[in-house]
C-alpha cells in the first residue's frame, strides 16, 4: 500500500464533518473532484470504500469510521509536534480552535479572547470560534472533532474535564408600554401570563424555561421564535412578546431599542459557564494557554 499523505486525511476529515464533499472543498480552496479523486485513490489503496453517497451527501462506512478516528489522532499529533516545536523558536505559535453556544459567544467570550490576543506573548496564537448547541459542542469534545469548549455547566460534561468561566444573569426583556415594564424584579412565575419571544427548541435555554414553567405548574406560551438573541430583542421592541435574555446581552441593546431590562430574581437566573476538554494535559501549548487564561476571567 502506497503511503497516505497528509492531505488526504484533512480533506477526509472535513469531508465526514461536512458529511458533504462540496461544502469540504469550498472551506479547503479546492476542486470538490480534487477531493473527490483523492478519496477514490484511498479507497483503491485501502482496499475498501471509505464513503457513502447519497442526495443528501455523504456518510463514512464502517472502514471510513475506523479510518476518520485514526486520522483525527494522527492530525492532532501532528499540530501538537509543530506546536511544541514552534515553541523553541522565539513566541509560542498556534491556532486553537473553539466551540462555543451562542450565550457565550453573545456575552463576554469574543472580548475575552481579543484581549487574550493583543497580549505580545500571544501575537502568534490564532484563535478560531465556532457557534455550536451545548449538547452538539459536547459531544464533538467528547469525539476529538474539537479540544475546546466554552458552555453552561448544566449540560452533561461527563467524561470532560472543565474549569469555572464567568457568571452571567438572565433577565426580561420587555417592550416600555408592556404591563410588566415598571417592576423593578420580577420572578419568571409572574411572566408566564404573558406571550414570550424564544429560542430554537434545541437551545439549552428553551429547555431550561420550559423546565421552570413546569416546576411553576405552568406553560410556556411563545408567540415568535427566533434564531437569535439579536432577532428576540428586535420582536419585543416591536411590542409582540416579552423575552428572557442575558443581562449583559439585553443592556447592550436597551439604548438603541429602547426596550425595559428587568432582573429575575429566580435561583437559576444566575448561570455559570465552563470551559471544558478531554483533559489539559493534551491539549496543545497554545490552547493550554487560552484556556489558562479564561479560567482567570471569573
Amino acid at each position: 500500500m502506497r503511503d497516505i499523505d497528509l492531505k488526504t486525511l484533512r480533506l477526509f476529515v472535513a469531508v465526514c464533518d461536512h458529511r458533504n464533499i462540496a461544502r469540504a472543498a469550498q472551506e479547503a480552496h479546492i476542486e470538490p473532484s480534487a477531493i473527490s479523486k483523492r478519496i477514490a485513490q484511498l479507497e483503491s489503496d485501502l482496499g475498501v470504500p471509505l464513503l457513502s453517497r447519497s442526495r443528501r451527501g455523504v456518510e463514512p462506512t464502517g472502514a471510513g469510521s475506523a479510518l476518520l478516528e485514526h486520522a483525527r489522532s494522527i492530525l492532532f499529533t501532528i499540530e501538537r509536534i509543530e506546536s511544541d516545536v514552534a515553541a523553541f523558536g522565539g513566541g509560542l505559535r498556534g491556532r486553537v480552535s473553539i466551540c462555543a453556544s451562542a450565550s457565550a459567544i453573545a456575552e463576554a467570550l469574543l472580548d475575552d479572547i481579543a484581549t487574550f490576543m493583543r497580549e505580545p506573548g500571544n501575537a502568534n496564537i490564532r484563535v478560531d470560534v465556532e457557534e455550536r448547541l451545548s449538547s452538539d459542542l459536547v459531544r464533538q469534545l467528547r469525539e476529538g472533532a474539537a479540544s475546546v469548549g466554552v458552555c453552561w455547566d448544566n449540560v452533561n460534561l461527563q467524561g470532560l474535564q472543565h474549569i469555572p468561566y464567568r457568571r452571567d444573569q438572565l433577565a426580561l426583556a420587555v417592550h416600555p408600554d408592556h404591563p410588566l415594564a415598571h417592576e423593578p424584579v420580577l420572578s419568571f412565575d409572574q411572566t408566564l401570563q404573558y406571550e414570550h419571544v424564544g429560542l430554537l427548541p434545541t437551545t439549552a435555554v428553551h429547555t431550561m424555561l420550559q423546565r421552570a414553567a413546569a416546576s411553576a405548574g405552568k406553560t410556556l406560551s411563545y408567540r415568535v421564535i427566533v434564531s437569535s438573541f439579536d432577532a428576540a430583542l428586535r420582536v419585543v421592541a416591536a411590542g409582540l412578546g416579552i423575552s428572557v435574555i442575558p443581562v449583559e446581552v439585553a443592556e447592550t441593546y436597551r439604548p438603541v431599542l429602547g426596550i425595559k431590562v428587568i432582573r429575575l430574581a429566580d435561583d437559576w437566573a444566575e448561570r455559570r459557564f465552563v470551559v471544558c476538554f478531554r483533559s489539559l494535559e493534551s491539549l496543545q501549548p497554545a490552547a493550554q494557554r487560552l484556556v489558562k487564561y479564561l479560567a482567570g476571567r471569573v
